[in-house]
């Protein structure tokens, strides 16, 4: 090899990790009381089987881009990123602006995020984890892109029946987003997994509106435009496939339950979470929850959960942390983190290498 061709090779480059996170929920709260009435239930039976005591709703003429931007602008913030650097934005959603064009380019018009490519994601309550994991990926093969922003977003409020109390009580809007960028103090990303099932594809849905059955009056008297899930089926999934995520990890990467220092589920129900963790070797602090307050977020309730996490400062130096997620599709996945070993909290743009 010739001395010149040695020379010109790049300088190792730390792999992309996560360098800060951020979060946004609209400011009007809906309380189970201002629900039940209509429901024809009480706000101690909304509590008794969803364990959801509040949500936050949108504004009218707030929409997801406004809420995954706000996500954004925070994390960037905190990493001491300016959205002109970014090279990539992935939004996962469910509940995009519009039909078409993605969401992610009126987030990256919101940010003046020039420089980046822009693409929306939809695994339904997966989205943001799916996210992540290509965001990380596109990142490993490609040294040119030195930030990405991830965010997971939406506003399910749009899309409730709201005389449908199987639905209507679990979910809330809100947006969650991370940045990711090259550097030894951001927390690595170590194991990931990503899955699907199209068998089960009907569980959870919007009947009309797409090209199979496209809006017209007939389906909107119907009310076919509404969000359907068969709760029963859901949670049968959820108490199997978030145990078998677990074991996958675990075994994958040589760990334990108790090796785990925080688990960051999708928030789907709170009642079920903890049943289905403490049978796993769970105790309660290894679990964060944040649907009590905000419901099932949709994509966003993963980074939501993880941003609070991190904010209040129960993400410790050196702490594995695991996402864990699924949702309709049926999709599912899995992100383990590895928080970095010095101060916990968020690494400064200025901390990064030159």
């Amino acid at each position: 090899m010739h001395a010149d061709t040695a020379q010109a090779r790049p300088r190792h480059t730390p792999a992309p990790g996560i360098l800060a996170t951020g979060a946004c929920v609209p400011e009007q709260v809906v309380t189970n009381a201002s629900l039940a009435a209509s429901l024809g239930v009480t706000a101690d039976w909304i509590v008794e089987r969803t364990g959801v005591r509040e949500r936050r709703v949108a504004a009218p003429g707030e929409a997801t881009s406004d809420l995954a931007t706000r996500a954004a602008r925070q994390a960037l913030d905190r990493a001491g990123v300016d959205p002109a650097e970014l090279g990539l934005i992935i939004l996962g959603t469910s509940t995009p602006d519009l039909p078409l064009p993605a969401t992610a380019c009126q987030v990256q018009a919101n940010l003046g995020a020039w420089g980046a490519y822009a693409m929306d994601l939809d695994a339904v309550c997966t989205g943001f984890v799916y996210a992540l994991d290509v965001a990380h990926k596109i990142m490993r093969c490609d040294p040119t892109i030195g930030y990405a922003v991830v965010i997971g977003a939406d506003t399910y409020s749009r899309i409730l029946d709201y005389t449908d109390r199987r639905t209507s009580v679990l979910f809330g809007d809100g947006a969650g987003a991370v940045v990711l960028g090259r550097s030894a103090d951001a927390a690595g990303i170590t194991y990931t997994r990503l899955g699907s099932d199209g068998r089960q594809n009907d569980l959870v849905r919007i009947p009309a509106g797409g090209s199979r059955t496209p809006a017209s009056t007939g389906t909107v008297a119907h009310g076919a435009h509404f969000f359907k899930m068969d709760g029963r089926a859901v949670r049968e999934f959820a108490e199997r496939k978030l145990p078998e995520l677990v074991a996958d990890v675990t075994a994958a990467c040589g760990l334990t339950v108790a090796d785990l220092d925080l688990l960051v589920p999708h928030q789907a129900n709170v009642r079920l979470l903890r049943e289905v963790t403490k049978e796993l070797g769970f105790v309660a602090d290894q679990v964060a929850i944040s649907a009590t307050h905000y419901g099932n977020t949709g994509a966003a309730s993963v980074p939501i959960t993880l941003d609070a996490a991190v904010t209040s400062g129960r993400i410790r130096a050196g702490a594995r942390v695991l996402l864990a997620a699924f949702g309709g599709g049926m999709t599912w996945g899995t992100v383990l983190i590895t928080w970095p070993g010095g101060a916990a909290g968020h690494p400064t743009h200025e901390e990064l290498p030159a």
